[in-house]
C-alpha cells in the first residue's frame, strides 16, 4: 500500500464513525449525507484490504483491523492538524525565519531601525542577517541562500537583478580634515579637492567607481591609501592624510572627532539603493512586512 492512497478525508470519517457507532452519526458530524459516508468507509475498506466495522442494527463497531488502524489515523490526523497550524503561523507572521543581507553601509541605520520595527511588530520572526557587498548578495540571492537584499549601484551604474524595489537615491558626502580649508563651506566644489589624496578600498571596482565620479569632475584621483574599514578611513581622514567619500546613509553612524561630512556642490555623487528580492521568497509574509518598513524608514531617511 501506498501512503498517498490513505486519504485524509477517509481517515477524517473513519474516525467519527469509529466515535460516534453510526454512519448516520457522523454524516451529521462531518456535513455528510449517511450514503456519501458509506462510500467513503467502503473506499477506505478497499484501500486497507480489509473490514474495518462490523455493521449492526444498533450502528456500528470497528473491527479488529479498525481498532488497529483507529490510533494511526488519529496520529495522522493530529499531524496533519499541527501542520496546518504551522502554516498559519507563517501565514500570521507568528513564527518563521527573514533572511537578509545588506551591504555595509546599509547596516548602519537603514537595516537596524527597519529591523526593529519589524521586530516590534512580529516578535516570533527571527531575522538572519549577512553583511556582504553587492556582488556577493546578489548571487547568494539567486541560490536561494537569502530572501532579500539590500544593494545599490555605488560601484555598478546598473544593477542587474529580477526583481528590484527602489528605496531611496542617496548623496555621496566628502569628509575632510576639520582643519581643512574647505570644511568651513555647506557644498564643497568636487574640482578643488583635485590635489588631495583620496581613500578608498584596495578594490578594483570601488576605485573605477571613484575615478568616475571624479573624472566627471575634471580630474583623476591619486589614491596612495587603500583601505577598506570605515573606521581607518576615518582615522586617515581626521589626522590629515586624504579624504573620502562616505555614503549619506551611514553619515550619522560614522560621526567621529576631527572629520567633516560635506556635500558636493555640484554634479553631485549618488547612488541608488535597492531591496532585490529573491524568486522563491516573492510571496512570503515575511518578506512582503520587512520591504513596508524598508521602504517606512527609507523615506524618513531620504535625502
Amino acid at each position: 500500500m501506498r501512503a498517498e492512497a490513505l486519504d485524509p478525508v477517509l481517515l477524517r470519517t473513519f474516525v467519527a464513525v469509529a466515535d460516534l457507532g453510526s454512519f448516520t452519526a457522523a454524516a451529521t458530524a462531518e456535513g455528510y449525507t449517511q450514503s456519501a459516508v458509506s462510500r467513503q468507509i467502503a473506499s477506505l475498506e478497499d484501500v486497507c484490504g480489509v473490514e474495518l466495522f462490523v455493521r449492526g442494527a444498533r450502528g456500528v463497531r470497528p473491527t479488529p483491523a479498525g481498532e488497529f488502524l483507529l490510533p494511526h489515523a488519529r496520529a495522522l490526523l493530529d499531524r496533519l492538524a499541527d501542520t496546518a497550524r504551522a502554516l498559519d503561523g507563517l501565514r500570521r507572521l507568528d513564527t518563521g525565519t527573514l533572511r537578509l543581507g545588506a551591504f555595509p553601509t546599509a547596516n548602519a541605520a537603514l537595516v537596524p531601525r527597519a529591523l526593529a520595527r519589524f521586530r516590534a511588530r512580529h516578535p516570533g520572526v527571527r531575522p538572519l542577517l549577512r553583511e556582504g557587498t553587492t556582488e556577493r548578495l546578489l548571487p547568494m540571492l539567486d541560490a536561494g541562500d537569502l530572501d532579500i537584499a539590500l544593494v545599490s549601484t555605488y560601484k555598478h551604474p546598473s544593477v542587474d537583478a529580477e526583481h528590484l524595489v527602489t528605496l531611496l537615491e542617496e548623496a555621496l558626502l566628502v569628509a575632510l580634515p576639520a582643519g581643512h580649508r574647505l570644511a568651513g563651506l555647506d557644498r564643497v566644489p568636487l574640482d578643488e579637492l583635485a590635489d588631495e589624496a583620496w581613500i578608498v578600498a584596495d578594490d578594483p571596482a570601488a576605485i573605477a567607481a571613484l575615478r568616475t565620479r571624479c573624472e566627471a569632475a575634471g580630474f583623476a584621483p591619486e589614491t596612495p591609501l587603500r583601505v577598506a574599514e570605515w573606521i581607518s578611513k576615518l582615522g586617515l581622514v581626521a589626522e590629515g592624510f586624504g579624504v573620502t567619500l562616505v555614503p549619506a546613509l551611514a553619515a550619522s553612524a560614522l560621526a567621529r572627532d576631527g572629520v567633516v561630512l560635506r556635500a558636493v556642490a555640484s554634479g553631485r555623487p549618488r547612488r541608488r539603493v535597492y531591496a532585490a528580492v529573491g524568486r522563491h521568497a516573492r510571496r512570503s509574509p515575511a518578506v512582503t512586512a520587512f520591504l513596508a518598513e524598508l521602504r517606512d524608514v527609507a523615506g524618513n531617511l531620504r535625502p
